[in-house]
Formats: structure tokens, sequence, C-alpha cells
């Protein structure tokens, strides 16, 4: 009989608990070579080091014990392959997050103030090609996105230009309580046939405050605080869902840098007509 380790062994030679030794055993990662009947103590083989070392790695990784279930049992190279390669774009876009989460607070360190603009904007009644449902907030950003692509193909495939930058409006729910009604659309000056998702929508005239931001969504949250601190010393709230406009978006680059939104708080327009401010909330 092959050589056998006991699991205290096991766990010197390769870096693994006997807790994660145990744990590995029961979710059929890495069963023992020989359980002893009677006594219950586990013990394994000199040639199971090299699996608990691949093990190890990917775990060191983050990877779902699942998918290093799958690659273990799989013979297939080219599956094995997909599963690792998954993994590794998985890690790249949590680097890519990270990254963006570093790059904006250091930016909130260095610069704590807002000094983007503010302007009044009222936007007449408009007609608009939309997708609107219930979404959990977490949710928003793949939802945005496939909203988008959405509505972008049926212009497309209808030959329909749109008139105008595409938008979202956003009921309190979705910054309150984790989940509420979420419209995104784009405005059009023809009839369109409504498809999927897809339909027509008549959206009330009303009068904003505007702040934008530049760049992918990390540090949106500076840009709404700043609109927030301004309105509330220049302007007078009125309740109403959040605007947003897209007048840069994925559908026109892929460079994420070169992406503009544009926050639109609802107020009650007076007869200071549509001046601007900073965010810092000094009139201009």
């Amino acid at each position: 009989m092959a050589e056998l380790l006991s699991i205290g062994d096991f766990a010197r030679a390769t870096h693994l608990s006997i807790k994660a030794l145990r744990h590995y055993h029961e979710q059929g990662l890495l069963e023992p070579a020989q359980i002893d009947p009677a006594s219950g103590y586990r013990r394994y083989a000199l040639g199971q080091i090299g699996t608990a070392q691949i093990i190890h790695r990917f775990r060191d990784l983050g990877m779902p014990l699942e998918d290093i279930r799958s690659i273990l049992r799989t013979s297939d190279l080219d599956e094995r392959n997909a599963l690792i390669a998954r993994h590794l774009r998985r890690l790249e876009r949590e680097l890519a997050g990270t990254q963006a989460a570093v790059a904006s607070l250091r930016d909130l360190l260095e610069h704590p103030q807002v000094t983007t603009p503010i302007e009044h904007r009222r936007l007449p009644a408009r007609r608009v090609a939309a997708v609107s449902g219930d979404v959990a907030t977490p949710d928003i950003g793949a939802w945005y996105s496939g909203a988008l692509g959405e509505l972008y193909a049926v212009l497309d495939s209808q030959q329909v230009q749109p008139a105008g930058a595409a938008g979202g409006i956003y009921a309190d729910g979705v910054f309150t309580l984790e989940r509420g009604e979420a419209t995104v659309y784009v405005p059009i000056e023809v009839q369109l046939r409504p498809t999927g998702r897809v339909g027509l929508l008549e959206l009330p005239p009303v009068d904003l405050a505007v702040i934008g931001h530049d760049g992918p969504e990390e540090g949106i949250d500076r840009a709404y605080g700043a609109l927030a601190d301004y309105v509330s010393r220049h302007a007078l709230a009125v309740e109403g869902p959040i605007h947003e406009f897209y007048p840069v978006n994925r559908h026109h680059t892929a460079d994420r840098a070169r992406w503009r939104t544009e926050i639109g708080w609802p107020i009650f327009a007076t007869g200071t007509g549509t001046g601007t401010g900073t965010g810092t909330g000094a009139a201009q």
C-alpha cells in the first residue's frame, strides 16, 4: 500500500489547515485516501499533495468551491480552461472596480470640494421610447445596460432616429428602499411600434437643477451630493423622481472615460430664470 499521511502531516505538507481539509472533504473537493472506520481518522496519499496545492492556488484567487469542483472533475481540457478563463475575467473586473474605487477615494481626499457647474433646466413634454420596470438597486446597472441596448436596437430596426440624449427616471425607492420603479428612454419625434419591453411614453414637463459627471459610475455619488447641497441652498426642491441623462454612453463608445451622465433634481421654477451655480453652492 502506498504511504499515507495523517491529516496533520498532510496539512503541514500542503499549507492547508485541518479545518480546511475537513471542509474540502465535506464539499467533495478532496476526499481522503483512507478513513479509519473505527476512529474516523483521515489519511491522505502523497499523490494527493498536487491536487491540494491546486485547490490552494485557486482559493487564493477567490475561486468559488463549485468552480474548483468542476475543474477537478472534468477531463475535458477545453472545459477546464474555459472555467479558469471565466474566473480570470471575473478577477479582472473586480480589479478594475478596486482601481476605480481607489481613484475615487484619492480624488475625494485631494479635492474635497466639488466645483462642477450646476444649471437650471426646463424640459418640455416629450415623447419617448422607453423600458420601465421595478428594479432592485443592486441590479440597476445591469438592467440599465440591457434596457438601453434594447431601446437602440428597436429604434434601429424601425429606422427611427433618436431626437435627443437617452435618459433615465428613478423613483425614490431606488435610493431609499433598495428597490423602485425605473425607466430608461430615448426621445423620439415619430411613431414607434412597441416591441418587446419597449413602449411609448409621454413625459410631462419638468424643471430640474442639473449637474454633470464625466466617466463611469464610480464617484457619481459626489455629483449627487453636490447637487443636493446646491438645491438645499439655492432652489426649492419638489417631490418627484431623479432624472439622469446619458449624452455619451456605452452605445456611443466603449471608452468608459468618455461617458457623461447628467443628473437632474426636480425643483420649483422661480422668477430667477435658468441661472447656474457650482457644486459648492456659491452662485455664479
